[in-house]
């Protein structure tokens, strides 16, 4: 008996997780966005798509962990808030409560990083 599941066998299942990224990136996006325009910032779509270009900003990714533990037990409990729902439901009501709440937590963790990288910014900057 195996618990590890194989790739998506279907078009659906790859349009769900593409889904969840691209999710993800347009939370990044947003919030950055908001704060350039927040900041006064004269082109703010600019400066949302340059925000990971400067420099110290990306310092997180590089090494391979979390930049603050708000984002390693935002990712851990967003996985156990998944494992919950899906191990203790069933049939239409697992479908349902995975759709609010999945993207609800991406969202919150697009957020957690747009929040690293933000005071990743302004630590640089200093």
């Amino acid at each position: 008996m195996t618990l590890a599941r194989s790739l998506p066998d279907s078009a659906t299942e790859w349009w769900i997780l593409l889904g969840t990224f691209v999710l993800y990136a347009l939370g990044r996006w947003f919030f950055a966005w908001s704060q350039a325009r927040r900041d006064g910032d004269r082109h703010p779509v600019r400066a949302a798509f340059a925000e990971d270009d400067a420099p110290g900003a990306s310092s997180a990714a590089l090494r391979g962990g979390f930049g603050s533990y708000r984002q390693f037990f935002g990712f851990v409990g967003s996985t156990v808030a998944v494992v919950l729902v899906a191990a203790l439901t069933d049939g239409r009501l697992r479908v349902v409560m995975l759709w609010i709440i999945v993207p609800l937590l991406v969202v919150a963790l697009s957020f957690l990083d747009f929040r690293q990288a933000r005071k990743a910014r302004s630590g640089a900057g200093a």
